[in-house]
């Protein structure tokens, strides 16, 4: 079984096992340097060769063949389903008593705290947003026609905090659709809550929606202008310089999804240097992780993009980030110098920070795109030691 998204190329050498590449190249009527170009991704073979390359390997010509993953059957009990039908209103019934402020509040967080430190989040989270998501739901329904203002406003607010979180869980797991909705409905919480750093909370998550959904230059002008209500809001001086910090990333961000390199690096020299200088390592207003650290690792982000690889890991070599409150910034870091050994075509380097990566967070390795690329790159690229390792890798996270 190999996955879904696993290449043609890769597909075959998977296929090919122990065989030598100058055996079945000869066995088939191809040069061994075509069949190591169509395996690297440099070639697509001819269906008359595809044909013969399956009959020789054993396997249906359709195994051979990249394939996207079948559409999810909606009664298909995945967490992912779950949660969404209870965002569209299937829990507790209405006539139930709603959990009160005070627990939603603590599971909220404690769902959180797991989403931002556990390697095994994914899993974790699988188990708790369901019936979370459902409750939360039923008691802001009950929330909004209370008579109790401070406990309604108690609900709204953890409300607004678990939709957040839900659209960063719904998007890494590839439901933009749903994460969509889950930043509207935190955007919603917290205006019903009358909470402004609530608000701009939202509005940070809605700009990481139009990040993933393609939309860089709406993510930018929606993080600009909630950054100015932000600079203009009632609220501590360290919520403020955090969450405006945190707005200018998205729009750092936005500018560098557009390739707008120099306007990306002055945005983040000039806004969210200084605001970082104002929050302490270690702060996690709004669930952001906004601090020096962060703009430090956006900084090698904006490099490894632009394809200035030693620039990137001299930033990197200057990067600490123990004291960061998440492990999804950490593997994002790791993650990137990874693709920054890889640009420089050294593969040891990239194996070894992979491997890094899966002891840190296995699930996160597993889920996202750029390390299975990366781990692919490996297998086709490396030497036979290398590559070797890179096999057993691509075994244990699903892509083989």
């Amino acid at each position: 079984m190999v996955a879904a998204d696993l290449p043609i190329g890769d597909r075959i050498r998977h296929y090919r096992g122990g065989r030598r590449q100058d055996t079945v190249a000869g066995l088939v009527g191809i040069s061994p340097d075509y069949l190591s170009q169509i395996e690297r991704g440099v070639r697509m073979p001819s269906l008359p060769i595809l044909y013969a390359l399956a009959q020789e390997l054993g396997v249906p010509a359709a195994a051979l063949l990249t394939e996207q993953a079948p559409a999810e059957d909606g009664l298909v009990d995945t967490a992912e389903a779950a949660v969404g039908r209870a965002l569209v209103g299937y829990g507790p019934a209405r006539s139930a008593e709603p959990v009160a402020a005070a627990a939603l509040r603590d599971r909220v967080e404690a769902a959180w705290q797991s989403w931002q430190t556990s390697g095994t989040r994914f899993t974790e989270a699988a188990d708790t947003l369901p019936i979370l998501v459902a409750d939360v739901e039923h008691a802001a329904r009950a929330a909004r026609t209370s008579t109790d203002s401070a406990e309604r406003r108690a609900v709204l607010r953890a409300a607004a905090d678990l939709y957040c979180l839900l659209r960063s869980y719904l998007r890494r797991t590839g439901r933009v659709d749903l994460a969509t909705l889950a930043a509207d409905r935190a955007m919603r919480a917290a205006e019903d809550a009358d909470d402004p750093l609530r608000i701009a909370a939202a509005q940070w998550n809605l700009g990481h929606v139009l990040l993933a959904a393609g939309q860089p230059a709406e993510a930018e002008d929606l993080a600009l202008r909630a950054a100015e209500q932000v600079a203009a809001a009632r609220i501590p001086e360290l919520e403020r310089a955090a969450m405006g910090g945190a707005l200018q990333l998205v729009a750092v961000v936005g500018e560098a999804r557009r390739r707008r390199w120099w306007e990306a690096r002055e945005r983040l020299r000039e806004h969210a240097a200084p605001a970082a200088r104002q929050v302490p390592d270690g702060t996690n207003v709004g669930f952001t992780v906004f601090g020096p650290t962060n703009v430090a690792l956006h900084a090698l982000s904006i490099d490894m993009e632009a394809g200035e690889t030693g620039e990137a890991l001299n930033t990197a070599d200057a990067i600490d980030t123990s004291g960061l409150p998440s492990l999804e910034r950490e593997f994002t870091f790791g993650l990137e110098v990874a693709a920054c050994h890889s640009q420089r075509r050294d593969d040891a380097a990239v194996l070894l920070a992979l491997l890094g990566l899966e002891t840190l967070a296995p699930e996160d390795l597993a889920r996202t795109p750029l390390a299975r690329q990366l781990v692919l790159t490996v297998i086709r690229r490396a030497r036979a030691m290398h590559a070797r390792q890179a096999e057993k890798l691509a075994e244990r996270i699903g892509l083989v």
